[in-house]
């Protein structure tokens, strides 16, 4: 196990220069936004306009804060996304057009190269207990949170994330806060988490 505390995260330009990226995590470890095999990213979207393209990639997106968005995917499916929405999986390699609701809205971003890694994304409200499994997996908090392992204890602040596979045997307890982002990464030709 072992945590990721926002104070620590990348920050860079978004892929179509059209604002800025919050890296959380990306393998491999240093790769680019052009050569990754997945990527858990933030961003903070302060006007309407296109997305980036990813070829060949997998994305769900999840609002953090903020009224959110109106996603037009391929010019014609539309879908709102808020606070209360479950997670938005998409094909990153169509053509998608934001428009916000109502002002700055901040996003979770999971991105997985087809044909390489497989993801989804569970919002869930605490207190939750995880199993274990096989998958890489990363808890996003969105407040303040502990989780207890056994007889450890760890906490997070808000956007922290504690990352862990299959080491972890026993369950984990989340408590605190309102709820949690779980994040959940398999290798192509294992389970496929599309």
């Amino acid at each position: 196990m072992k945590i990721l505390r926002a104070s620590d995260y990348k920050r860079m330009p978004w892929k179509n220069g059209g604002g800025e990226t919050v890296e959380i995590a990306v393998h491999p470890a240093g790769a680019s936004i052009e050569d990754f095999d997945w990527r858990i990213s933030m961003a903070s979207v302060s006007s309407d306009g296109p997305f980036s393209s990813f070829p060949d990639v997998d994305r769900t997106l999840s609002i953090l804060s903020g009224d959110g968005m109106e996603l037009t995917v391929d010019g014609d499916t539309s879908v709102t996304l808020t606070l209360s929405s479950e997670p938005y999986p998409f094909a990153a390699d169509r053509p998608v057009f934001a428009t916000l609701v109502n002002g700055v809205t901040t996003d979770l971003n999971v991105m997985t190269r087809r044909g390489r890694f497989s993801h989804r994304v569970i919002r869930h409200p605490t207190p939750v207990s995880l199993r274990p499994s096989a998958f890489l997996r990363f808890v996003l908090a969105t407040g303040k949170h502990t989780i207890a392992f056994g007889s450890e204890k760890f906490d997070l602040g808000p956007l922290d994330c504690l990352t862990f596979g299959a080491e972890v045997t026993g369950d984990l307890v989340i408590s605190g806060g309102s709820e949690v982002f779980l994040i959940e990464l398999a290798p192509e030709g294992g389970d496929d988490l599309r």
